[in-house]
């Protein structure tokens, strides 16, 4: 758990001063959302569960920009490891959490009906319900006593399109967008706001290989998206420019679809 900076304090951005905690940051969508929100003068604790090598590169890459970062390994699903690794954060950096990024996922099979069992279920919502609630119940007394907050939580657009063999992935990001919604009701007194965004088929690491030429000809921009433009987008909610946002599902696709 490296704590890697090239600099005393954040670079100047749109988000100067603040402590971001990304899961799943070490690579894929997470890695760029949280080298995006360095780029913006957020200090970024990156969570990962896996691979010190990746999440170091992700550190790194955040160092390199001159900004701060901190690698967290940390199980989301797990109420200790959750706990402790935000109170790391908070420790490493002298601040508490201002910007919560729930962007974890794992493995996410296509099955059929008749190939489905609940625990198939209780998988995805494990990363997508369990662990943001553990998430949020660990930063909240921060974001509470700060008077301010932002929570974005990644969705996806399968919700609208309904992929078949799909329905625990496609269940558990629906619950995300109800669970935003009664977050937001809930602690916008607090002066914390909580949004999701909803990418597209944006090609990652997981996705080598995959061809993706029928995807981007039924996009009306007639292109695949990039992380940057997820980044982008999770930058942009988590920052006093969206101060007057919140309970909003963001649909990052292209047009393929539109908000919820």
């Amino acid at each position: 758990m490296q704590h890697s900076t090239n600099s005393p304090s954040p670079i100047p951005g749109k988000l100067k001063g603040k402590l971001a905690f990304v899961t799943g940051a070490s690579r894929g969508l997470g890695r760029w959302i949280a080298v995006e929100l360095a780029q913006q003068g957020a200090a970024v604790a990156v969570n990962y569960a896996h691979s010190d090598e990746d999440a170091e590169h992700t550190a790194a890459l955040i160092a390199k920009a001159g900004g701060e970062a901190l690698a967290i390994r940390a199980d989301i699903t797990k109420e200790e490891e959750v706990r402790e690794a935000a109170g790391q954060a908070e420790a490493a950096f002298g601040r508490s959490i201002g910007v919560l990024v729930n962007n974890a996922t794992g493995p996410q099979p296509m099955l059929s009906i008749e190939d489905s069992d609940w625990k198939d279920y209780e998988d995805q919502l494990a990363f997508f319900v369990k662990a943001p609630l553990l998430l949020v119940k660990a930063v909240l007394p921060g974001m509470r006593a700060a008077g301010s907050g932002s929570i974005v939580n990644i969705g996806s657009e399968v919700v609208q399109l309904g992929n078949a063999r799909f329905a625990s992935y496609v269940t558990a990001k629906s619950a995300m967008i109800g669970m935003t919604r009664s977050w937001a009701s809930e602690l916008g007194p607090a002066g914390i706001r909580v949004n999701l965004v909803a990418p597209g088929w944006i090609p990652v690491e997981r996705h080598a290989g995959a061809s993706t030429d029928d995807y981007a000809g039924r996009v009306p921009l007639q292109r695949m998206g990039e992380p940057k433009d997820i980044a982008a987008a999770v930058a942009f909610l988590a920052s006093d420019e969206a101060r007057f946002i919140t309970g909003q599902c963001l649909s990052v696709n292209g047009g393929l679809t539109f908000g919820i």
